[in-house]
């Protein structure tokens, strides 16, 4: 740090760091492999959507109050809350990596139980729907 040196100086020193650090610089073996970078997962607009069409008509029933989004690594969430001073109520959870085995999306319940697990989100999402009366002719 004693050293006094200017400006075009340093972007030129850090270019050529830059440079060596580039891929196929190096010479050893895997060296030139690009790994993806880690990427957050989300709800995409379409899920977004039917889930937020879900939550604003529970609102507007009165069972709904709250919500919240979480997301990790390997997973995001969407949290309902009855009142927001609780735990959440359901959470609705997208896992790509389950996807090819039990689906890539589940409801858990109060106490982290799945409740339903399945590939597609609009059939999904139909648990929150109130049963069908069947109308006597």
């Amino acid at each position: 740090m004693s050293e006094v040196i200017a400006l075009n100086q340093f972007r030129h020193a850090a270019d050529k760091r830059a440079a060596a650090k580039a891929p196929g610089t190096d010479k050893s073996p895997g060296a030139d492999k690009v790994l993806p970078a880690d990427r957050a997962i989300f709800f995409d607009r379409r899920e977004f959507s039917l889930i937020l069409n879900l939550y604003s008509r529970m609102v507007g029933r009165g069972e709904w109050r709250d919500y919240a989004i979480g997301h990790d690594k390997e997973s995001c969430s969407f949290a309902v809350f009855r009142r927001s001073a609780d735990g959440a109520l359901y959470r609705i959870v997208k896992t790509p990596k389950l996807a090819r085995r039990q689906g890539a999306f589940a409801i858990l319940g109060q106490g982290g139980r799945i409740l339903r697990r399945g590939r597609e989100l609009a059939v999904l999402l139909r648990y929150f729907e109130p049963p069908r009366q069947n109308a006597l002719l």
